[in-house]
């Protein structure tokens, strides 16, 4: 469908959240350090929201924000993974965990770390983060 793109599948650890995403075989992973992406080890790559489907489970999920509130931390309600997020950076697309993708359609992964803790400065000075979810 979206041509140099592969489709991805991934979910939750207890499967009641599936999603596919159409993204790269070579993903551009963002590691920040801000205070919530720390603690959940939060590593993402970000596609637009067209890209990306729920498949199931859209009862099975909950939202958590903070601070702005423009980041959508969501996850499973079960089982409490977040497999996928709408990130503050990005709100008309979406985080993907490449950790909560299926096995074999990922050919690479380049790890940048972002330094959410000074988020306003951060967003200014980075070149392509800020269009990462338009088509």
């Amino acid at each position: 469908e979206y041509q140099g793109l592969v489709k991805h599948t991934g979910g939750c650890h207890c499967g009641a959240v599936r999603f596919e995403v159409w993204a790269s075989a070579d993903l551009h992973i963002f590691d920040c350090n801000c205070s919530i992406c720390k603690k959940k080890q939060n590593r993402h790559f970000i596609v637009p929201a067209s890209r990306f489907k729920l498949l199931k489970g859209a009862e099975s999920i909950t939202t958590y924000t903070f601070n702005t509130h423009k980041a959508q931390h969501t996850f499973c309600k079960r089982c409490g993974v977040q497999s996928f997020y709408t990130p503050r950076s990005n709100p008309g697309g979406f985080g993907i965990a490449p950790h909560c993708l299926d096995e074999g359609t990922v050919r690479s992964v380049v790890i940048e770390e972002f330094n959410g803790t000074d988020w306003e400065k951060a967003m200014k000075e980075h070149k392509t983060i800020k269009n990462m979810s338009k088509e």
